[in-house]
């Protein structure tokens, strides 16, 4: 099936899968046991740089997105979660935005990969 994007503060469901918290921060007000994660992957979120940067600014929202895939091209990070979906069938991405929102420290909507990349199973891989 690939990977699934979903809100971490969404109740956990049986068809999520391997659920993988990509925020740097953790979610306020989460515990733990409601998350029910599986691995918590802060690497693979935007730098803080990146996130300052883009400010919640949705004038900046593409360009963050392409600056974003770039900096996956390069984050060791990214191998952890091609790992996770060659050993299960669903691979639940879990971010802590606000509905409506831009992401608030974390990874958000997953941007489209470039040239340079291809799509496999939802991730982007080198060709």
């Amino acid at each position: 099936m690939g990977f699934l994007v979903k809100r971490v503060y969404d109740d956990p469901a049986p068809g999520d899968g391997y659920r993988v918290l990509v925020d740097r921060l953790w979610p306020r007000g989460l515990s733990k046991e409601h998350a029910a994660l599986d691995l918590w992957l802060k690497d693979v979120a935007p730098s803080p740089e990146l996130r300052t940067w883009f400010d919640h600014r949705e004038d900046r929202f593409a360009a963050f997105s392409k600056r974003y895939v770039a900096e996956l091209g390069s984050n060791a990070a990214v191998d952890t979660l091609r790992e996770a979906a060659r050993d299960h069938s669903t691979v639940t991405l879990l971010y802590g935005a606000q509905p409506g929102g831009q992401p608030r420290g974390g990874a958000g909507p997953v941007p489209e990969p470039r040239a340079g990349l291809t799509r496999r199973r939802g991730i982007a891989s080198d060709a």
